[in-house]
């Protein structure tokens, strides 16, 4: 217990010293903000470590293979669940308990909102107020989902540092290079899919964006991303078993479908083999609702599930395409990389359980479509009002002879 309290401290003091560091650069930066972020993450690190105690959880798993280990940290190279050992085993030879490792991931969470923090505040500086008076960026960095899935030892918190970490670095590759590189390789080795996902929405991001970028640029972006996939397709594959296919397109439904048959023979299971794409899509993204909650957790779910059909409805509009075709290289990134995994997710989740934990990855790109599109429709009206204004002025002007 003593060593948790001193974990939970020196993370504290840590943070400070990071803060620092980027408040030099972004002048926004709430401390404040983020040192409650903080508290309110630690929270939930208790909250799932009492999950944990409870239920089967993958963390006991990953801690149990990680004790197990004999042999040396490098033979623990490798992607998907075996980087997650390799992450973790250098914190338990120095003696950290169950306990510690699970903090120290729930840390890593943690720096993936500070990223996701200054990505938003950086590409957005309108506040924006939703349901009459909630500030929307303080909404999204406390839904409770988002924080219990990344509060413990497992692939949760590191998936979403890298990818939050990567975004915040493509909005400057150049002065940023050293972190998108960082962010790259942990959201590759943890699940080499979503990195395709990734490559493939900045590629397309930076191809249809309305900002006029260097053609070098544009070239280095295309260059990188395509020879990171070209390179990597094996392992990419290899999550699926496709890796010596001869017919990609019929052996991934083959076993996309035994994946979801799998997990939807689990307790919370749902059988969407036969649900139209649209339904499909609705379910990863905000279900449960309530009537098919599993547990409590589920029922908690739901509340913030219906927050994120609220928000997501909220750009049912017949402006939005227009917004979309006319958006920065980096809106038309986040709406590639949301959609595609999620198109690619549904196919292979058939479990509420699952779903709820992996749309956690994506969500994050959504809220930055929302926010951005919601951001621009304020501006506008601003520039619009001040224009009226103006121009009230001139007309009413008292000419003095």
């Amino acid at each position: 217990m003593i060593g948790i309290f001193f974990l939970i401290l020196f993370f504290f003091i840590l943070n400070q010293a990071i803060f620092n560091v980027f408040a030099k650069k972004h002048r926004f930066l709430d401390k404040n903000k983020m040192n409650l972020l903080y508290l309110y993450h630690i929270v939930f690190y208790g909250v799932y470590l009492w999950y944990a105690y409870n239920n089967p959880s993958d963390s006991n798993n990953y801690f149990r293979e990680i004790s197990a280990h004999t042999g040396t940290w490098f033979e623990l190279w490798g992607t998907d669940t075996t980087f997650i050992n390799f992450l973790g085993y250098p914190f338990y030879k120095l003696g950290f308990s169950y306990e510690m490792l699970m903090l120290t991931f729930a840390w890593f969470g943690y720096l993936g909102f500070f990223y996701a923090y200054l990505f938003f505040r950086e590409k957005i500086p309108l506040k924006i107020k939703v349901f009459k008076r909630i500030d929307l960026l303080t909404l999204i960095l406390f839904f409770p989902n988002m924080h219990f899935w990344t509060a413990s030892l497992g692939k949760g918190a590191p998936i979403f540092l890298g990818l939050m970490m990567f975004t915040y670095a493509i909005a400057n590759p150049k002065g940023r290079i050293y972190l998108l590189i960082l962010g790259s390789l942990i959201i590759f080795y943890i699940r080499p899919h979503v990195f395709m996902f990734v490559a493939v929405g900045a590629v397309l991001g930076y191809m249809s964006g309305k900002e006029k970028i260097a053609f070098w640029k544009k070239a280095l972006v295309y260059i990188t991303m395509i020879g990171a996939l070209v390179m990597v397709q094996d392992q990419i594959l290899g999550v699926m078993g496709l890796q010596d296919s001869e017919n990609l397109i019929e052996d991934f439904q083959a076993a996309s479908s035994k994946n979801a048959g799998d997990l939807s023979r689990a307790g919370s299971g749902v059988d969407m083999s036969t649900y139209p794409l649209p339904l499909k899509l609705f379910t990863f993204w905000f279900r449960p609702l309530f009537i098919d909650a599993p547990n409590i957790l589920g029922l908690i779910t739901s509340f913030e599930n219906l927050l994120y059909l609220l928000l997501f409805m909220k750009i049912l509009k017949r402006d939005f395409i227009k917004f979309i075709l006319a958006s920065p290289a980096l809106v038309k990134m986040s709406l590639v990389i949301f959609l595609l995994s999620s198109f690619a997710m549904t196919f292979v989740m058939s479990n509420l359980g699952i779903i709820m934990r992996q749309k956690s990855m994506v969500m994050y790109f959504l809220f930055f479509v929302i926010y951005y599109y919601l951001a621009q429709k304020k501006y506008l009206k601003l520039l619009k009002l001040q224009r009226l204004k103006k121009r009230w002025n001139l007309e009413n002007e008292i000419v003095i002879p």
